[in-house]
């Protein structure tokens, strides 16, 4: 292929796949108030007003009572139609169109105190002379530390329009005073593929955290990366992707797909909801070996592209079964820059899945069936996967495949227990495993900035026994006591997971991955299924 892809040679596929599916992002719908019983209609304006004038208190905020009925009555229809305040639009918005005006940070919590974990190079911060390791004490003059610090709120005064200022005060290491910075916000790119790289020498691993209005364009740079450095089969990490934008994922599946292999379908109430988007044949990845990792969290725009590949026998899908998210939503915008994103279709897979799980019983069992997954024993065992094998469809080479909640994968990976301990719940939860990092680092920052990469700093650290000895230590000296024997059950987890933070605190979060992957069983099972050619295209029972 190309090397020095033309991007803007794709843009005619990317109109026409986007009029096609159009449905996503209509621009028309029918007129919301006609059928309604009038007189109901005018009921929750006669009780507002009623309230407003008889109410014992005088000083009640009805536009705050309307906020808070709108999502009550949208909770009644399906779990995925809902309201958005303008403010929260804004947030959403900046997410999935892949920037945000802002001071580029990323931060954690640590003792009650905001700590910089990476600084974007070139961004506000850095020409501001912010550096990783750094506490930011105080925001415009008001102190941000303690036991009942907000994060969100912190983000929200980080962020604001570009070219304007805010002064954070900072507590840095190794100096004595507070420092003062100004930091003019700028525009802060918010990408979706996490981090690509070469698991091995045929294997490119990719993982997507969104479907944003950058990510086809992140995506396929990415494949074509490891392709130039040898990738002869492909890794696409979708686990935890609660979807996006719907026309991205067709386009990524575009690239890996033969021609005129239908990718989804949608049906509404009304005809100009139903449509459906087929490949152009036009992908540069159609070769190589496919997986596609899954688990309970991947949903919506990641589970079309999930079943697309798997519908189409053109990889594996490999980890648990996805969320079961099958409904369309149109964002519709209101008068004062508020929305409601109503739901409008369903989506259907190849084979004629709908994947939405049932809704019918209310928005509280809803919300509790992944905790319902845990309890009965599915993230741990694929028998206890509930099948409705009433909804039983078929693949292009006729293997069996079935609708009703979620994509479930050819090659089940359970959870991965087998390091978990009480000790190990006790230091996460605490943070004791990121703060034990961080201060590594910072004791250590003037050496460990020499290395190059990530391998060079492994090379560099102590020996494993010696981390785990030394990080046991620090854990009773803030309040967890040493217990050796689930120490010992746990000490691989805890060296992989203090090296990656290590590592990610160094060159930032692209370097985590690497580290922790080699202990991800999920990963494991795709390179075994890879190196047994399981993943090669047409798909055939496994």
């Amino acid at each position: 292929m190309n090397q020095k892809r033309d991007y803007s040679a794709w843009m005619p596929l990317a109109i026409a796949i986007s009029v096609i599916v159009g449905i996503f992002v209509g621009f028309f719908m029918p007129n919301p108030f006609k059928g309604l019983n009038p007189i109901k209609d005018r009921k929750l304006n006669e009780v507002l007003n009623i309230i407003k004038e008889q109410y014992v208190d005088e000083n009640i905020n009805t536009d705050q009572l309307v906020e808070s009925a709108i999502p009550a009555i949208l909770a009644k229809l399906d779990p995925h139609s809902t309201y958005l305040s303008a403010k929260d639009l804004i947030s959403a918005q900046e997410e999935l169109d892949g920037k945000f005006s802002g001071i580029g940070v990323q931060f954690q919590l640590s003792n009650d105190t905001i700590v910089v974990i990476e600084v974007i190079p070139g961004g506000p911060s850095d020409r501001a002379g912010l550096i990783a390791g750094d506490r930011i004490v105080s925001i415009e003059g008001e102190p941000c530390t303690g036991s009942t610090i907000d994060a969100n709120k912190v983000k929200d005064k980080l962020r604001g329009a570009k070219g304007s200022k805010v002064k954070v005060g900072i507590i840095r290491e190794g100096v004595n005073e507070p420092l003062s910075f100004t930091i003019t916000r700028g525009d802060i790119p918010v990408n979706s593929v996490d981090v690509y790289y070469m698991y091995d020498k045929t294997t490119g691993y990719v993982k997507v955290s969104q479907f944003g209005q950058n990510t086809y364009e992140e995506f396929v740079r990415a494949l074509s990366s490891l392709k130039n450095q040898g990738a002869k089969r492909f890794m696409i990490d979708l686990r935890g992707n609660g979807g996006g934008y719907l026309t991205v994922a067709i386009l990524m599946a575009n690239e890996f797909l033969p021609k005129d292999r239908l990718i989804v379908s949608t049906k509404g109430r009304y005809r100009r909801d139903d449509a459906a988007a087929y490949t152009d044949g036009s992908g540069h990845f159609q070769e190589e070996e496919l997986v596609v990792l899954i688990d309970e969290f991947s949903a919506s725009a990641s589970e079309i592209l999930a079943g697309a590949i798997q519908d189409n026998d053109r990889g594996l899908i490999v980890g648990r079964r996805s969320f079961g998210k099958g409904l369309v939503q149109r964002q519709i915008d209101l008068s004062d820059k508020s929305a409601l994103r109503l739901t409008i279709a369903r989506y259907y897979t190849p084979s004629g899945r709908c994947i939405q799980k049932p809704y019918e019983n209310g928005e509280d069992v809803y919300q509790k069936d992944l905790l319902d997954r845990f309890s009965n024993g599915e993230i741990y065992s694929k028998d206890s996967i509930k099948i409705d094998k009433s909804k039983i469809f078929y693949t292009t080479t006729g293997r069996k495949v079935y609708g009703g909640g979620g994509i479930i994968p050819d090659l089940f990976v359970p959870a991965d227990t087998t390091g978990i301990s009480n000790y190990y719940q006790e230091i996460v939860n605490n943070g004791l495993i990121q703060e034990y990092a961080l201060g590594y680092v910072t004791s250590n920052r003037a050496s460990l900035k020499k290395m190059n990469d990530y391998k060079e700093l492994l090379r560099s650290l102590p020996a494993n026994d010696q981390i785990i000895n030394d990080f046991v230590r620090f854990a009773a000296n803030k309040g967890t006591p040493a217990r050796w024997q689930e120490i010992y059950q746990s000490q691989d987890l805890i060296t992989s997971l203090i090296k990656a933070f290590i590592a990610r605190d160094i060159f930032g979060q692209s370097a985590f991955y690497p580290i922790f992957n080699r202990i991800d069983t999920t990963i494991d099972a795709a390179v075994k299924a890879f190196n047994k050619h399981q993943a090669a295209f047409p798909i055939k029972n496994i």
